[in-house]
């Protein structure tokens, strides 16, 4: 069984094509897409179009949550991705759960199995954000009786082999590398590269999990010129270096 899992698009259709054709050389059974699908200023319509078209295994991210709530408390990527999105595209959203047991032993996430919030191989601190231990993942991941579990939200690629054997893998993110937040405390994302992001898992014939992170090249210039054409200067830097400011 060989999975590919692209998450955290956001709205980057060029990478989401550029990733897609990258797998689609590699042979994978099935590719699964873990959320935060449209919400930002690139193409939130024509990625929503290219995704429902492929029905794709999907659950949806934070993003997704919130742009179907209030409009008033909407952030401004999941607003202008509301406005950009036809009925029928909303509708395929709203009925996107969170998790989704794959098979027996594969489960997807967007964050963790309780949350879509809270990051799962990352931590966040008063000093910013760095790779959570060991122990952390193991107490987020608690009895989840997967082998395998597939996880998003950060943009950060990791994965982590837990001593009782689950492989938690967090395959990056397609179409940003880099962001701020201040969730728990002010904290920077960064890949450091402008590269799209995904992974495939493959169980061997022992039934053990593994898996490979890759970095895909796109034309992420024509992405910054978009993003800054629809009024987000702030996404240029990341989009083109994969750093939130410039080095």
């Amino acid at each position: 069984m060989r999975i590919a899992a692209i998450s955290d698009i956001h709205g980057n259709l060029d990478a989401l094509d550029a990733v897609l054709a990258d797998i689609a050389l590699r042979g994978v059974d099935v590719t699964v897409n873990l959320g935060d699908i449209v919400s930002g200023h690139l193409q939130p319509r024509a990625t929503a179009a290219r995704l429902m078209g492929l029905g794709l295994p999907t659950i949806r991210g934070n993003h997704e949550r919130q742009l179907l709530g209030d409009p008033a408390r909407m952030g401004v990527s999941d607003a202008y991705a509301r406005t950009q999105l036809l009925p029928e595209q909303l509708d395929w959203i709203a009925a996107l759960p969170a998790t989704l047991r794959l098979r027996h032993d594969v489960l997807l996430v967007h964050g963790t199995p309780a949350s879509d919030l809270v990051y799962f191989l990352d931590s966040v601190t008063p000093q910013g954000s760095r790779a959570a231990t060991p122990m952390e993942v193991a107490e987020r991941a608690g009895e989840t009786d997967a082998a395998l579990i597939l996880c998003g939200h950060t943009h950060m690629p990791r994965q982590v082999r837990l001593a009782d054997g689950r492989l938690i893998v967090n395959p990056g993110s397609v179409g940003l590398q880099a962001y701020d937040d201040d969730h728990g405390y002010p904290h920077v994302m960064e890949n450091g590269t402008p590269h799209a992001r995904y992974a495939i898992a493959e169980q061997g014939t022992d039934g053990r999990w593994t898996a490979q992170l890759y970095a895909v090249e796109y034309d992420w210039e024509k992405a910054a010129r978009l993003a800054l054409a629809n009024g987000r200067p702030d996404w240029a830097t990341p989009l083109r270096t994969g750093r939130v400011g410039a080095a």
